[in-house]
């Protein structure tokens, strides 16, 4: 536009001083080495005008001509981004539809044409775990960790690869180095309970609880059960490496708040009495049934082997005086009366425990009590009751 209204410019003051000029055309001479051109001032102008003109659309037709060039360049190479994003995308449909090698064809057969390669690579990736191939699997992941922006993806695929293959140890050391820089990515988070959980790393298990739980990737329920797997696990580690002494020692400094939680004593006195520490189990589980009768507190009694069962039984005792529906006090009872065949008793004890709630163990107890009764037909009828229960289970 600008070049036109130029021309239109030159010509308007050409023909203005034509007017001016008319009949005074004036004399134009050039002379170059050996040549001389002589002409009159108008034709000059004239000349210089069909010049430009001539330079202007020589101009523009080569930027026309390489426009269509660049248009035909991109056109070919948006084709290829597009038929490289359609085979990557029927490449994931097939990795969902567990056709692992179509789909691995498909995601790298146009992989250099496409905007982001990293995800064809990743997809393949997927694809050759899918297949056992782990040599292909490393190739594809070595080709995804080249792209830009890549370190991550390229990390959590890796360590969801060695957790499907049971690879525990790999997952920890890849998910380890990333641990610092992403610690709150809830991928990395929940492969880190999957691998901790395996490999028994209780402490650290604990230490990401509370992020699993802030970012709701578990619910009440499955913290509540993994403290509870967590604090017995630490517990058993700590009596394997200590032993005894050391467990009590570790114990005295927890929290009075967690000592209180029942499957936490239940722990600790099973690792005590793993340790041959029965003794000392017996005065943690007095102890802890005054502030809390809890029925798994008192199931717990028979497995505390004592070279005097009195104190137990007396115990037993005194609490069915004053809660006669307590029906692990009475199973717990009639276990000790079992050790000393006081059948009867023991036979008593059970079935007052049983018309309280149902339970497996006890009717196999009852069975054994009444069979030393002579008592076959009896015996027979609770064992029944006992596989019945078992299948409802």
């Amino acid at each position: 536009m600008f070049r036109s209204i130029f021309l239109f410019v030159i010509l308007g003051l050409g023909l203005f001083a034509g007017t001016q000029f008319a009949g005074q055309q004036g004399y134009v001479l050039i002379s170059v080495a050996n040549k001389t051109i002589e002409m009159s001032v108008t034709t000059l102008i004239i000349f210089i005008i069909v010049t430009l003109a001539a330079l202007f659309s020589l101009e523009f037709l080569i930027k026309k001509a390489l426009r269509t060039s660049s248009t035909t360049w991109n056109w070919f190479s948006v084709r290829k981004l597009k038929r490289s994003r359609r085979y990557t995308n029927e490449g994931i449909i097939k990795l969902l539809e567990g056709d692992w090698k179509v789909a691995e064809k498909k995601v790298t057969r146009w992989a250099n044409h496409h905007d982001m390669p990293l995800l064809c690579y990743l997809v393949a990736s997927e694809a050759a775990q899918g297949m056992g191939d782990k040599k292909k699997r490393d190739h594809y992941l070595s080709k995804a960790s080249e792209q830009e922006n890549a370190h991550l993806a390229v990390e959590l695929t890796k360590a969801k690869q060695q957790v499907r293959e049971a690879e525990y140890e790999l997952a920890f050391d890849t998910l380890s180095n990333l641990k610092n820089d992403y610690p709150a990515n809830s991928i990395l988070l929940n492969l880190l309970k999957t691998v901790y959980l395996e490999l028994k790393l209780w402490q650290p298990l604990l230490e990401i609880i509370p992020k699993l739980a802030k970012q709701k990737l578990i619910d009440v329920k499955e913290q509540e059960a993994i403290l509870q797997k967590a604090q017995c696990g630490l517990l058993s580690d700590v009596a394997e490496q200590k032993g005894s002494e050391g467990l009590i020692d570790h114990w005295d400094k927890l929290p009075k708040k967690i000592k209180l939680e029942t499957h936490l004593i239940s722990c600790f006195i099973r690792q005590l009495i793993s340790r041959k520490a029965d003794n000392q189990a017996y005065t943690v589980l007095k102890e802890a049934l005054k502030k809390n009768p809890d029925p798994e507190l008192y199931s717990l009694l028979p497995e505390i082997n004592l070279s005097d069962s009195h104190p137990p039984t007396e115990l037993l005792k005194k609490t069915l005086t004053k809660d006669d529906g307590n029906a692990a006090a009475h199973s717990a009872l009639a276990q000790f009366y079992l050790r000393e065949s006081q059948w009867k008793e023991a036979q008593e004890h059970l079935e007052k425990a049983l018309s309280i709630r149902s339970s497996v163990s006890d009717y196999a107890y009852l069975a054994d009590a009444l069979e030393k009764q002579d008592l076959s037909k009896a015996a027979h009828e609770v064992s029944k009751k006992a596989l019945k229960l078992v299948h409802q289970i």
